[in-house]
Parts: C-alpha cells; structure tokens; sequence
C-alpha cells in the first residue's frame, strides 16, 4: 500500500508516465488506472481484493468432494493418483483436473506427496522406428489376489513403448518366451532385434558377472539365429530402465484392475489382458515414433512354428522308442523305412505342448503333450 501511495505521488508531480508507474507496480498502465481511480474513490478500502470473502461460482461443492473420497476409500484405495482420475472421468462422470483430485486425496490423507526424486540420469534414446528392437522380460508379482506369485511375461517396442503381448505363467523360462515371440511375429513380424536379461533360457553364461558365451547357444538363441533376429544381453538393470520402468507402472495398475475386474484365475487374466486391458494401456501409455516407418519383415506363421518351439535330438532305442521329457515316445511304422532304430531323430515340443519327431526334414510322429500317438499326418508332416 506504502508502494502503491509513493508510486502514485511520483505520478501526481509528474517525474512518471502512467506507464512507467504501471511498471514498477509490476502491472499494466491500464490496471495502474483503475487502481488509481479506485484509490481516489474509496481510498485504501478500494484497492482491496473485492473477492476477498466470495465463495467462488467454481467452487466444487463439498458433498461432492466427499463422494469422490468415498469413492476412493471404499473402492480404489491404494491407486495411484493418476490411475484414480482416469476411472474418474472414463467411470464416473467427475470432470475435475488431476491436481485438484490429488490436493484432495492428500488434504484427506490417503494418498502420501510423492518422495523428492533422485539425481537426473540421461535415458538411452530409443530406436527411430518400431520393430528395429524389442524387450522382453518377465516380472514375479503378487498378479492375481488368491494367487501365489506369478511370471508376467511381457514383449515391448523400443521405439513406442508399444506392448505386443503380455500374459500371465507359473514360471519364466523357455516356453513362455517363445510364447510371446510367437505372438508378437505372427502379428507384426519379424523385428530387428531382441533385447534380454542374461537369463539362463536366453543366454549361457559360463561364470556369473562375466560376459554371456555366444558361441553356445540356448533354445532361444538358437531360435533367434534361425530367424535372423540379432539377441541382444543387458548386463545391469539400469541398461533395462525402459522395460524396469514399464514393469513398474504394470505392478501399481494391472492388479488392481484384475481385482476390479473380479478376476482371480490365470486364463481368465490373460483373456482379460489380451482384450481389455492392452488396449487400454498401448491407448494411455504408448507413444508415436520418431520415424513412421517399420522395421518388421513379415514371416510365414508355419514356418514360425517349427523353430520358435523346443528342439532336441534323440536316438531311437531298439524298440522304436523315443525318450523325451519322461516320456517314452512310440514311433509308427513307416512307408519309407523299416525302422528307425538306432537313427538319430529330432524330437519337437511345441508351445502348445504337442511333441512332433522328425527325421531329416521329414515328420514322421505326432503326440500329444502326454505322449499319446496323433495319428492323422504322422508320417507325411510339414517340411522343417
């Protein structure tokens, strides 16, 4: 007000233009008119805030603020901020901005102020278009309320951060990651690159901390060299923060709307993940490329099948058997040879847990997963 009188007597005497008083007021020469004829009418009382005391014409009403704490204690207790306000307005009709939502969830003490982050690190800059690298990686979580703790296994673009199959299993390992490379080839292609842990399905390591052993390579290894897929090894978690970062956001949402969905075993959950729940997330959290163009090369799906699957060699018993996995594999007479015995065959399990036997590039026996003959095609098969 001291400020405001000085200003103003300066201007009276003329050693300032309307503007320059209006400057150092820090407002314009129009507000620095008003206030100056306010000043003049009212004196001190005029230059008073007048909405001092007004409830505003904006102001949200409180009982509606209360239903939307109700609503948070009773039904989403727990979510994170973001994830509530977005089942706010997709949910509920609420119209209110995050900010406010969040000012009062912690007013309300529900939700705790988010913890100062640490230091700045500079993020790998990702690949210009999709499919010139994927993730994939699994993550050990309490998925499924009723269910002990479960693998996520989720295949993800470098360059868009675009989830191309995800799905609930008991253990990580080779099945499943042929499971989600199989998924996300027959429906985008073959990709670039791969990038992995160091896990004991992807990569041999011959000592632990030291570099993996290319030379000797797992089934995925070996899958991926077939198709022509560069396998790429990480050697810290910190080299993974684009998919570390994912899995967190996956373990905070997909829980919770596994429990809001009702949801409480795995084929279910994955049903729900593949049609409800990747959509939503590619809508929400997917991002464009820097290069709209794409670096998938498309792939013949029966061709896919016989290397993205289990591949051992065996050799046949005298009985015409074949061992594999605790099972004892009979194999059928042939047209083209008497018998096998003695015959070095390759025995493949498929993702879908059927087993085929191959001699050369010839199928000459189907199974079932237990080991039951399938007789239709057994001895005149697909090509390897």
């Amino acid at each position: 007000m001291q400020k405001f009188r000085d200003v103003l007597s300066r201007w009276n005497g003329g050693d300032l233009s309307m503007l320059e008083a209006g400057e150092l007021l820090g407002m314009s020469e129009r507000q620095f008119r008003r206030y100056r004829d306010r000043y003049e009418e009212a004196g001190e009382d005029g230059l008073r805030d007048r909405r001092l005391g007004k409830l505003s014409t904006r102001r949200v009403p409180a009982e509606a603020i209360e239903e939307m704490l109700e609503l948070y204690r009773n039904r989403y207790l727990g979510w994170n901020v973001k994830h509530f306000h977005e089942h706010l307005i997709r949910d509920h009709d609420f119209s209110w901005g995050y900010t406010f939502i969040k000012t009062q969830l912690h007013a309300a003490g529900l939700v705790e102020r988010a913890k100062r982050r640490g230091a700045h690190r500079r993020k790998r800059e990702r690949k210009p278009c999709e499919g010139m690298m994927l993730h994939q990686d699994g993550s050990r979580h309490a998925w499924l309320a009723s269910q002990p703790e479960l693998d996520l296994i989720v295949t993800m673009d470098d360059a868009t951060s675009k989830l191309y199959s995800a799905f609930l299993v008991a253990e990580e390992g080779t099945a499943s990651s042929f499971q989600g490379l199989m998924e996300t080839i027959a429906a985008k292609g073959l990709p670039s690159s791969l990038y992995t842990d160091r896990g004991s399905h992807y990569f041999v390591t011959l000592k632990a901390g030291e570099t993996v052993d290319k030379s000797r390579l797992t089934q995925v290894g070996r899958a991926l060299r077939q198709l022509g897929i560069e396998h790429i090894p990480a050697y810290s978690p910190e080299a993974r923060g684009r998919s570390e970062r994912m899995f967190c956001t996956l373990q905070d949402r997909l829980p919770k709307e596994l429990a809001l969905a009702g949801i409480a075993d795995i084929e279910a959950a994955n049903r729900f993940i593949a049609q409800t729940y990747l959509p939503a997330h590619n809508a929400r959290f997917a991002r464009p490329a820097a290069v709209q163009d794409s670096a998938f090369v498309a792939a013949d799906p029966a061709v896919l099948a016989e290397i993205l699957c289990l591949q051992e060699e065996r050799v046949v018993a005298r009985d015409n058997t074949v061992a594999f996995a605790r099972l004892r594999l009979q194999l059928p007479q042939s047209p083209i040879r008497h018998h096998f015995v003695k015959a070095t065959v390759k025995v493949r399990q498929y993702t879908d847990g059927t087993l085929a036997i191959f001699h050369g590039p010839r199928r000459i026996a189907t199974y079932t997963s237990d080991g039951a003959p399938i007789l239709d095609g057994c001895s005149i098969g697909r090509a390897a």
